[in-house]
């Protein structure tokens, strides 16, 4: 009872914090009057999470956590209580808890349900409690092979991406961004995976190797063959995230939603500030032509912006850098086919610290820091501004 007691005291406030600290509330929190973009938070529900359901329940008597396919026929509950731990495991399911409080394990509980990689993870500990219903697997690659990151401006274009990458079509001039104006378009350009890849919430993904000299942990952690096209996208991925910054560019890899909120708010305070992206009104449309709308365009900030790019990986990760001199924008689009789509547009105003050979310069026949090169935004990135 000496043990339990404490035990019980700590989970019960550990868990009363980390209530507040999922990251839609964290958003909340640090950004009470800024609306999260759809783009956002349909990454909190996607193909990367179970259909499996976890409950979990934070109440005087303790935590409570249930999951298992709706009813409780064939699931896992784990109540923590007065009583102590308590486990009821359905048929057929493994499940492992274990309380601690030595060194390396950092103290509290840890419950798992489930096979590896078709499970819930229930942890409670000093950081708070993480629970997590890992997919059937993993994301399904769909063999996209890996290119140039168009919107990182270091990067030379190969004369395939420059034929081949439905990005390109993205860039235009600013001075064509009038109405009547008709460019042929699309904004879900696929990102690797047959269906989205989730947030992880930022205790997990702190938890998770990343970085070039840690490469063979993070395919092991994964799943992936090395050499594969997955592999070999993922790996772009990483040096993109360590490349040399372009001018006076200040960048940052997001792995989870709060880290993204941090460096935005970080960048550029969080009175006064938006996020927003690119909403089309039909899912998957293909690419065709859209024509600026009559009601025209519209500025939403000058000077500075942060913009994030969702990059090409196993799970949500967002490559977000500060832009000086940008000018960000609301586009009203009408497609031929009816469909209506809100665009935003980034036009950069300095484009003189680029790479010649980048995409856009190719794509428009300019040279660097000869005029404004704007970019509509894919459907999954995000650009922050002050208003």
């Amino acid at each position: 009872m000496a043990i339990r007691l404490p035990l019980i005291c700590l989970l019960v406030s550990v868990t009363a914090i980390a209530a507040d600290l999922t990251p839609e509330r964290y958003w909340n929190s640090a950004l009470p009057n800024t609306p999260m973009p759809n783009s956002l938070r349909h990454l909190f529900t996607s193909d990367f999470t179970d259909e499996k359901s976890t409950n979990v329940q934070v109440g005087k008597g303790g935590v409570n956590v249930y999951t298992g396919k709706g009813k409780h026929g064939g699931g896992t509950a784990v109540n923590v209580g007065k009583g102590g731990v308590h486990v009821d495991t359905g048929k057929g399911k493994g499940t492992h808890v274990s309380v601690s409080g030595g060194k390396g394990h950092g103290g509290g509980v840890g419950v798992h349900t489930g096979k590896p990689g078709k499970r819930t993870d229930v942890g409670v500990g000093k950081g708070g409690v993480t629970v997590h219903t890992r997919h059937k697997g993993k994301p399904v690659y769909v063999g996209v092979k890996p290119g140039k990151n168009p919107f990182q401006y270091n990067y030379a274009a190969s004369e395939t991406q420059l034929h081949d990458d439905p990005n390109a079509a993205l860039f235009f001039l600013e001075k064509d961004m009038v109405p009547g104006k008709a460019m042929n378009l699309r904004f879900n350009a696929e990102d690797g995976y047959d269906g989205k890849t989730a947030f992880l919430p930022r205790g997990e993904a702190e938890t998770v190797p990343f970085g070039s000299e840690k490469f063979s942990e993070i395919l092991n952690t994964f799943s992936v063959k090395p050499g594969s096209e997955e592999a070999e996208m993922m790996k772009r991925t990483i040096e993109e995230c360590e490349a040399k910054r372009v001018g006076g560019e200040e960048k940052y890899c997001a792995t989870s939603l709060e880290s993204m909120v941090d460096f935005s708010v970080s960048k550029l305070g969080k009175d006064h500030v938006r996020a927003v992206s690119t909403e089309v009104a039909e899912k998957n449309a293909p690419m065709q032509k859209y024509t600026i709308a009559a009601a025209g365009v519209k500025k939403l900030s000058d000077d500075k912006s942060v913009v994030c790019h969702k990059q090409k990986y196993p799970f949500a990760l967002f490559y977000c850098h500060k832009a000086m001199m940008t000018t960000v924008y609301a586009v009203p689009l009408e497609g031929e086919n009816g469909l209506r789509a809100k665009a935003v547009a980034v036009c950069h105003k300095n484009t003189s610290a680029w790479n010649p050979n980048h995409l856009a310069f190719k794509v428009l026949k300019v040279k660097p820091g000869s005029v404004p090169v704007c970019h509509f935004l894919p459907e999954t990135h995000v650009v922050w501004f002050s208003y």
